[in-house]
């Protein structure tokens, strides 16, 4: 039996090397977006602590003012990189969800068609193997069938 050979296999091969492509890109961007958010998080901390301590000394009141600002300041750049970060998370994701789609849609094809060829195979064979009975059977009778060349 011959083995089954998909056409388009090469196109099978890149839709399967765009999937992760855009796989890997949506991690990166998920990894990135992650890192901000962990920053937010320790930035919120520090500012927390900040607030709670009690400065006694008035020399250090403008550092301690100063710093709670800085911290604010830092809050609000990581928060508006977080948002630009989820806006790219969100186009990789479409991507990855589009490769996907593809991948899977030549996928069904390819398993389609070999469902096809195995059916077709298993037909041809199936004829074959009826023919060589009849041909038997013909012998046995004393009744040989010669067909004419086509």
């Amino acid at each position: 039996m011959k083995k089954f050979k998909f056409s388009l296999e090469k196109i099978l091969e890149l839709k399967k090397f765009n999937e992760e492509e855009c796989k890997m890109a949506l991690g990166h961007a998920i990894s990135l977006l992650n890192e901000i958010e962990i920053k937010i998080k320790e930035t919120a901390v520090k500012h927390h602590q900040a607030t709670q301590e009690r400065v006694k000394d008035p020399s250090e009141l403008s550092m301690w003012s100063n710093y709670i600002i800085r911290l604010d300041q830092e809050k609000e750049k990581l928060l508006e990189q977080a948002a630009k970060a989820a806006v790219v998370v969100e186009e990789k994701r479409d991507l990855y969800m589009e490769a996907f789609q593809e991948l899977t849609a030549i996928k069904k094809l390819k398993e389609k068609k070999e469902t096809q060829y195995k059916k077709e195979t298993e037909r041809k064979e199936s004829e074959e193997i009826d023919e060589i009975f009849a041909v038997r059977q013909n012998k046995r009778k004393g009744n040989i069938v010669y067909e004419e060349n086509k």
